[in-house]
């Protein structure tokens, strides 16, 4: 059994037990000063090194000329040097054994050429070094618990759960601002500046194993690395809340649509599907992400959306359920034991029902009953008392008895007190009670939807489809060669001819077309076929070809096909001269008189790679704009949760005298859509309208395709946001006189054999492999082992099945380390299957995933006193070495 190092490469960062602020100040009012000020007034408990040739002592401590000269080595330096000397200071800490470094400096890529040469050049100086940089022009990095406070903000945080990371240090100033008298306090402050080198991705993935942190927020701008930053979030969103501002939702400008996919789909539509898939939360501006913020710290967590409503005004419960309703956040229907209990303490005239009115003279006496009643009702997940000033009303009286009645319950409870003079003494109770309160409803309402809203998307989250539907495999070598044609003749629009034999290839049904080049042929095509027909034009160069007048349908005869080839032919070439006309395609008919037209698609956005889009069809999609944006791979959880995010999907059963469509056609056309958009890099858009729907099944009338070489890639699935369950990886071994061995992928349902395999170890496995007692797996292990991105990591699990029952044997993993080169790993047997060959099969089966990544290195630590696992290592090619971790620890590398 091996083990993964503890601590985390970010340590260094974030837990630093030696700083140096390098352009340390004596002139007050300067950067250098407010930093070195700002670290001995918070209190920071270890060692702080000022560096700056021009000064022997800054605010009392000793000042060292260079990061070469300080006493011993420095985990972080904070660097407020001029821009030009940045790189060399990068390079001298890098020498000095420097880990991590926060330059505060601006003047780099924000301000032109030069300014991008020296990021440059500093990121070149970092890597070689192995240093990690936070920054350029950024505000900081704030530990409270630490007593680190490595910026130059004005305000200080109070230690709390909250993780806060932000590209704008002027949204961190004004959040700290709010914080300090609300007695909000942080786990972090991050202020992420340019994200030259670290970005949002690593930084949540270190907040992820912080104890520290228990929620996190995220104030984003925009993203470098789609697949660290997907990795991050939903790492993270497995065992932590994490709640997302992303600015940017309308850019001035938008690309040339190549299809309707491409018109109606807006890159802030991908950043919504991106965030759900994720299982995070997006708020829409800075007071719902402070509002989310104050939930959070009063540690909100609703299980459910149901939500009960207690007032003395009928209408601002009358607001707050409109609000609701706005949001899709159900009112909880009250048991009747509630509604009973209410009425033998409420007055007749009371509502019966949810908002629960208590009526305009309601005392704390009935907001302690009331609240106290609701809470105590299972069909209610969460509550929020309303209060507003009238004549009888003692709005603090009130407050303490919301305040008693919540303290014995788990569900959150909110509150909202209306007005300003009368209640501000009330809304301070509540607060410092850590009750979030409000000054309106309807940003009570929201809050609660927010936060609820994160265990809602777990459910999503956990989905980890494979590339490949359940249907027959798709012919992909019909589907390269398709490709690579037209790519060779240097295409990049597929005909349609093409575009539904590429479709065809992955078994969606297409209507059968063929291209005629003159009206004659037109004709004997369509005599073929059989009548009626619709002719199109085929052309590279037209998009939407109604708009050409492009398009004839429901033709009966020959003369009627000559007229419109000929009538085609014209209005293409009057509307848009330049086009390149391929041909004209025939086709039958597609009659159908239940039918109900989709559209279906790709898009490719530059950050995230491909998205699947599905909605209403036809000429008018852009009118319309009903539309839903997930990213590949689906399964049939995540196209049905699509296939309801949408307005045509009310359409789609029975109605009127139409029978309901066949849903589950739609759902296998979806799935075919986004094989294509995993198994082929190449794919740049699709859009296949109108999908033609009816009882019967579903057609493709018309598709069109965009193609490019894609960009070099490491991976298979390197072009997609998030990487696909690995099933080709699935393995068998039958053992002699033993059950059949599954050598698979973990998934997230395998929590469950996870923690029984761990349990079910020997004490001395269970150290060999922990390096502690540990005796069973917390909640936060068990996701962040069963859930992973199958891209930074890999886990294999070994398992049996006896009597229909499943049980885990072994399992072994590797992670890529930030260098992305090498990777470290960890194996554990569980002791009846040991020395029996399982674990160099496991072993080699991981091996040569890293192998098959470009890894360079495979690292384990493994105990002196292990020594059937030091053996298998050397047998399996591994150097064997000390570890700086002490005699105990052997340090083995095995060069891929």
């Amino acid at each position: 059994m091996t083990h993964l190092s503890d601590r985390h490469y970010l340590s260094p960062l974030f837990e630093p037990g030696s700083v140096a602020v390098i352009g340390a100040s004596e002139q007050p009012g300067s950067i250098g000063a407010v930093l070195v000020q700002n670290i001995r007034t918070a209190g920071y408990r270890g060692e702080l090194y000022a560096v700056n040739p021009h000064h022997e002592t800054v605010s009392g401590l000793p000042c060292h000329p260079s990061i070469r000269d300080v006493p011993r080595r420095v985990d972080l330096a904070v660097i407020a040097t001029p821009p030009e000397t940045v790189p060399d200071v990068i390079a001298q800490c890098g020498a000095a054994g420097v880990h991590a470094a926060i330059v505060i400096t601006a003047g780099f890529s924000e301000t032109g050429r030069a300014g991008a040469k020296l990021e440059r050049a500093l990121l070149e100086n970092a890597r070689r070094n192995r240093l990690r940089v936070l920054g350029p022009n950024c505000l900081g990095l704030m530990r409270p618990a630490l007593g680190l406070n490595a910026t130059f903000a004005q305000a200080s945080a109070l230690p709390g759960s909250l993780g806060l990371v932000s590209q704008s240090g002027a949204v961190c100033t004004a959040m700290l601002d709010w914080a300090r008298p609300n007695g909000v306090g942080f786990s972090s402050v991050v202020s992420l500046g340019g994200s030259t080198d670290l970005d949002f991705g690593e930084i949540v993935d270190y907040l992820v194993t912080d104890p520290k942190t228990e929620h996190i927020l995220l104030y984003v701008e925009g993203v470098r690395n789609a697949r660290r930053f997907v990795s991050g979030l939903r790492a993270a969103a497995r065992v932590k809340p994490v709640i997302l501002m992303k600015v940017g939702r309308h850019p001035v400008g938008s690309r040339a649509a190549s299809s309707h996919t491409g018109a109606i789909v807006g890159m802030d539509d991908v950043f919504d599907a991106v965030v759900k898939r994720a299982g995070v939360i997006r708020v829409g501006s800075v007071g719902q992400l402070v509002a989310a913020a104050q939930a959070l710290a009063a540690r909100v967590r609703p299980q459910g959306e149901r939500l009960a409503i207690v007032t003395n005004g009928g209408g601002p419960g009358v607001m707050a359920a409109d609000r609701a309703a706005d949001l899709g956040i159900p009112l909880a229907s009250l048991s009747q034991a509630t509604v009973d209990s209410l009425k033998s303490v409420l007055p007749a005239n009371w509502s019966h029902g949810n908002p629960v009115d208590l009526i305009g003279d309601a005392d704390a006496d009935r907001y302690r009953a009331a609240v106290a009643a609701c809470l105590g009702d299972a069909q209610v997940d969460g509550l929020l008392a309303i209060l507003t000033p009238q004549a009888m009303t003692k709005p603090v009286d009130a407050a303490r008895a919301v305040i008693e009645s919540a303290r014995g319950s788990s569900k959150p409870v909110l509150a909202c007190w209306m007005g300003e003079e009368q209640v501000a003494p009330a809304r301070k109770e509540l607060a410092s009670s850590g009750i979030p309160v409000f000054r309106t409803p309807e940003p009570a309402i929201e809050t609660f939807a927010h936060v609820s809203a994160f265990y809602r998307n777990q459910r999503a989250l956990l989905q980890v489809p494979g590339p490949r539907s359940e249907g027959p495999a798709p012919d992909l070598e019909a589907a390269r060669l398709i490709g690579e044609t037209a790519l060779a003749e240097r295409r990049t629009v597929l005909t349609e001819m093409e575009s539904k034999a590429l479709l065809a290839a992955f078994g969606i049904p297409v209507a059968q077309t063929v291209v005629a080049h003159s009206a004659h042929e037109a004709m004997l095509v369509a005599e073929e076929l059989g009548y009626p027909v619709a002719l199109k034009v085929d052309s590279p160069d037209v998009t939407h070809k109604s708009d050409v007048d492009g398009v004839r349908l429901g033709l009966h005869n020959a003369q009627a096909v000559r007229a419109a080839y000929e009538q085609i032919i014209d209005a293409v070439g009057r509307k848009r001269a330049n086009a390149r006309i391929m041909g004209i395609s025939v086709q039958p008919m597609v009659t159908r008189p239940n039918a109900r037209e989709l559209m279906v698609g790709v898009m490719r956005d530059p950050v995230f790679g491909p998205a699947i889009v599905f909605g209403a069809g036809g000429t008018a999609v852009e009118v319309l704009h009903d539309r839903a944006v997930a990213l590949p791979p689906l399964n049939a959880f995540l196209v049905e949760d699509m296939i309801r995010g949408t307005r045509i999907s009310a359409l789609l059963g029975a109605y009127r005298n139409l029978p309901a469509v066949n849903r589950s056609s739609i759902e296998a056309v979806l799935l075919r859509v986004s094989e294509m958009a995993c198994e082929l890099p190449w794919l740049l858009d699709l859009d296949i309208n109108p999908l033609i729907v009816d009882e019967a099944g579903a057609i493709v009338a018309d598709a069109r395709v965009v193609i490019g070489r894609p960009a070099p890639a490491r991976g298979r699935y390197d072009h997609v946001a998030i990487h696909p369950y690995p099933a080709h990886l699935v393995s068998t071994w039958q053992p002699r006189g033993a059950p059949l061995v599954t050598l698979r992928p973990i998934r997230p349902e395998d929590a469950g054999i996870e923690q029984a395999f761990v349990r079910g170890l020997s004490e001395e496995s269970r150290y060999f492999r922990f390096m502690d007692a540990l005796r069973e797996l917390t909640p936060q292990m068990l996701a962040r082992f069963t859930q992973i991105d199958y891209d930074r990591e890999m886990a294999f699990i070994a398992t049996v099945t006896v009597e229909e029952r499943e049980s885990e044997i072994g399992v072994c993993r590797y992670i890529t380390n930030p260098d992305a080169e090498s990777c470290e790993y960890a194996i554990v047997v569980a002791d009846e299957w040991q020395r029996r060959g399982l674990g160099r099969r496991m072993m080699v089966a991981l091996i040569d995933v890293a192998r098959g990544r470009g890894l360079r290195e495979m690292i384990g630590h493994i105990l002196a006193q292990n020594r059937g696992m030091l053996s298998l290592c050397a047998e399996l090619g591994f150097s064997i070495n000390d570890s700086p971790d002490g005699p105990d620890v052997k340090r083995v590398v095995l060069a891929l």
